[in-house]
């Protein structure tokens, strides 16, 4: 099943966290994974506070995702990115999960 890391970060050095984004993309690919959201307008639904950016990575496996986590090369980019910001990073398993909704009541039948 897919995971997925998602990150909530706030960049407290711009130019420093910018330096990180290529290399950390090269590590991202190479386990597998790419970048499916990150770095666009969110539009807060719910509670708070605002994050200021998000970024939501895209892996085959948990063990792919936190292989690349646990890697060497990404942990060397890892110390670029904890310099220019701090934040919170989850990765979350992926389940099937189905778009039917059973709804009491409801049972595709028109009439009884």
């Amino acid at each position: 099943m897919p995971t997925y890391v998602v990150g909530d970060i706030h960049i407290t050095d711009l130019a420093a966290f910018q330096t990180h984004v290529p290399r950390a993309l090269a590590t991202i690919a190479r386990f597998g994974g790419r970048v499916i959201a990150g770095g666009g307008r969110i539009d807060l639904l719910e509670g708070g506070p605002m994050p200021e950016r998000i970024f939501i990575i895209e892996f085959p496996s948990a063990d792919a995702a936190r292989q690349w986590y646990r890697s060497d090369e990404y942990q060397a980019v890892l110390k670029i990115r904890l310099s220019a910001s701090h934040g919170r990073v989850f990765l979350i398993e992926g389940s099937e999960i189905s778009t039917a909704v059973p709804v009491a009541g409801l049972d595709g039948r028109v009439g009884s």
